[in-house]
């Protein structure tokens, strides 16, 4: 310290104000955190947003001319005047306060882009751009094209405190032109590349925490090994009441090609746990296929052939018959029984099956243990399962089955199926007290088969990297989420849009109503950005935004899941094949709903002119379940399925008979700035329903999420 101010008395015999800027600087340091993570929160983010009117006071940039590569001019620049008929704007530069007399210039609107910085203000809206009902009177999915810090500040409004899981897998940091920051993909060289991760991921963190239940939520976070220290100790940070454990899963025994280092097989997961949030056991430990402990072992099968002398062909002609089986060694069919004289070997199998006789290796034909029909019924429920086709010529397949006292004890939920109709295994329920282990290796979790692979088969020509296995994401939900039917799950870089497909496959195998909500930008891939540019595209040109992740990629994925069907219309090929099976073609009986964020001016929202972008987010609070209320129609107010909107306050007697006959209406949004009319219509609601004032709620909201990130 000595030595610093020597040198600084120095300095300020040369130049004064260098040493005072240079002692500020320093006192200003010795002010951070000392202790913990300790990175430069570097200055607020800006979003570009191609789609926004060009509005006087604006902050903007101007593009480089269409067809042109090099970078444009990131300047930030205040629109002072716009002369509609010229079609061109007056702007002034956007300068430190230091600055005398900032720049000023003209440009054509057309090369003029709007410019959102984190610590503006926005008021959001939501403009809806398709949607996939076949799920009835069940709450919609909700896919969100948007800037994500924008729409986490949206969420606030919406969901606040009432999120039970969030997940997401954010930018690993590789160095790759895998994220950007302020406009710039963030290179392996840079020196600030892991602080600016850790600004970016704070930001979004801090408003994720206003979304989770404090009561019972959890937070997941996937990450490999460039940025899984600090994001431990950012989480710690960040959630100082919550309880924060890390696993590792296998995601590929290939291994990912290090240079000069180990092969990567895993990555990391992060399970933030809040209130009474804990993993609850599932029946497996994660670690082993076979999962087997002291107390939880897999059920004895009996063979379905019979050997003793009662069990001779000749003894139960009626069950010496054949069983065809798949040449996967799965069941296909079973024959009529043959009679006493027939030959076996007379029997023609179904083109693709082989059959199976109950032969012993010496060619001694006995009987089976069940009849057809018992066979048909068992193979239906998992109660039987089958070996692989072997090269004897006497026994071609080992068949067995759950005896009867097994039989009764699936029945009654006593024993447990840990694996699937077509590769059953059954165990003791004492298997349901198995707490998973920190070590997950599943073959069901590789990235490659059951991420990239999968999603081929629901977007055979469309290409993303690095999708999740959509059963690694399951089982991580499963654990926080099983007991939670009616549980709100949100991802905000939800990518190709693993997360809902997974809350879709959870709610099918429970009847779940459980709605899951995604975030993702339009950006479209960096290796598209030259050929569209060349071709004199820019961002917001609909033929540019059909490349974007989220209309490419992300509702298309969601679509074809329900449906069903692929992008051209299809048949999705293939099964699932995980904790049960059944063809992908099958779709979901789900829905979802698109939606494009919006920036509202505040004077339009107060003065009721933007209602109908606001209506989605009034649906969304509401549970996002029904239709949307956008048209108040010539009686100023509308009842939906979960919610009712009051404007035209003469017109609150109808409204309030109207409202007795619903059911189900849980909130209702009163439109007015007469604070004692708003209290008399709350007088009047029924007990149970929430009142909310429009637009004051909607504004003081805002107003306070506003300068968040400063």
């Amino acid at each position: 310290m000595s030595r610093l101010t020597d040198l600084l008395q120095q300095a300020r015999k040369a130049d004064p104000q260098l040493a005072n800027d240079l002692e500020a600087e320093f006192r200003s340091l010795t002010q951070r955190r000392t202790f913990g993570l300790v990175f430069e929160p570097h200055q607020p983010e800006a979003v570009e947003l191609p789609n926004r009117p060009v509005r006087k006071g604006d902050k903007v940039r101007v593009l480089p001319p269409r067809g042109k590569l090099e970078r444009g001019d990131q300047r930030l620049w205040r629109v002072q005047r716009i002369d509609r008929s010229a079609k061109r704007a007056e702007l002034v530069e956007v300068a430190d306060a230091h600055v005398e007399e900032p720049q000023t210039t003209g440009a054509a609107l057309e090369n003029l882009v709007v410019v959102a910085e984190f610590r503006d203000p926005i008021y959001p809206g939501l403009v809806e751009t398709g949607r996939v009902e076949r799920g009835g009177d069940k709450p919609f999915h909700t896919v969100i094209n948007a800037e994500n810090f924008h729409a986490l500040e949206l969420l606030t409004y919406t969901h606040r405190h009432r999120v039970d899981a969030i997940y997401i897998d954010p930018p690993y940091n590789t160095g790759a032109k895998d994220w950007k920051y302020n406009n710039d993909y963030v290179a392996s060289d840079d020196d600030y590349r892991h602080s600016k991760w850790l600004a970016f991921m704070e930001r979004r963190l801090k408003i994720a925490r206003e979304l989770l239940n404090p009561d019972n939520s959890v937070l997941i976070v996937t990450i490999d090994e460039k940025e899984y220290l600090r994001l431990g100790l950012l989480l710690e940070q960040t959630f100082p009441e919550a309880r924060v454990q890390m696993i590792s899963n296998v995601i590929s025994t290939k291994g990912s090609a290090r240079a000069g280092e180990f092969s990567r097989c895993n990555e990391f997961v992060y399970f933030v746990m809040f209130g009474a949030s804990s993993p609850q056991p599932q029946g497996d430990d994660m670690l082993r296929e076979e999962a087997s402990t002291g107390q939880g072992d897999e059920v004895e099968w009996g063979r379905l052939k019979r050997n003793g002398a009662n069990g001779s062909r000749t003894r139960a002609k009626s069950l010496f018959y054949p069983i065809f089986l798949n040449e996967d060694a799965t069941f296909h069919s079973v024959g009529r029984p043959l009679d006493i004289l027939e030959d076996r070997h007379s029997i023609v199998a179904p083109p693709g099956t082989y059959a199976v006789f109950p032969v012993l290796s010496n060619g001694r034909e006995m009987s089976w243990g069940l009849s057809g029909e018992k066979v048909v019924e068992y193979a239906q429920k998992g109660y039987i399962k089958f070996g692989q086709l072997a090269h004897d010529k006497h026994q071609k397949s080992m068949i067995y089955y759950l005896t009867s006292g097994y039989v009764e004890a699936a029945e009654n939920g006593k024993i447990t199926q840990i694996g699937t109709v077509k590769n059953p295994k059954w165990v003791h329920g004492a298997d349901k007290g198995m707490k998973p282990l920190t070590i997950w290796f599943k073959v069901s979790h590789d990235a490659g088969w059951q991420g990239s692979r999968l999603l081929a088969q629901f977007l055979p020509d469309r290409r993303f990297p690095f999708p999740k296995s959509l059963y690694a994401v399951e089982d991580a939900l499963r654990f926080f989420v099983a007991d939670k039917p009616d549980a709100v799950i949100l991802d905000f870089f939800s990518g190709s849009g693993t997360t809902a497909h997974a809350v879709m496959r959870l709610n099918r195998q429970d009847g779940g109503r459980r709605q899951s909500i995604l975030v993702t930008n339009n950006e479209v891939a960096a290796e598209e950005h030259k050929k569209l540019r060349q071709d004199g595209l820019r961002p917001g040109d609909p033929d540019w935004e059909q490349w974007g992740i989220c209309d490419h990629i992300t509702k298309p994925r969601i679509r074809a899941a329900i449906t069903g069907e692929t992008p051209d219309g299809d048949p999705i090929k293939g099964d699932y094949k995980f904790t049960d099976e059944f063809p992908m073609s099958e779709g979901f009986e789900e829905n979802a709903a698109f939606f494009t964020l919006t920036y509202e001016a505040p004077l339009s929202v107060s003065h009721h002119k933007a209602f109908q972008r606001i209506a989605p987010l009034l649906w969304l609070r509401a549970g996002s379940q029904g239709r949307i209320i956008d048209d108040l129609g010539e009686q100023g107010w509308d009842i939906a399925e979960r919610y009712g909107v009051l404007q035209n306050l003469d017109g609150a007697g109808e409204f309030f008979a109207a409202l007795a006959q619903a059911q189900g209406v849980q909130v209702v949004y009163v439109i007015t700035d007469d604070d004692a009319a708003f209290q008399m219509v709350c007088r009047d609601l029924p007990g149970g329903v929430t009142s909310v004032r429009l637009y004051e709620s909607y504004l003081h909201n805002f107003q306070i999420n506003s300068g968040r990130a400063g």
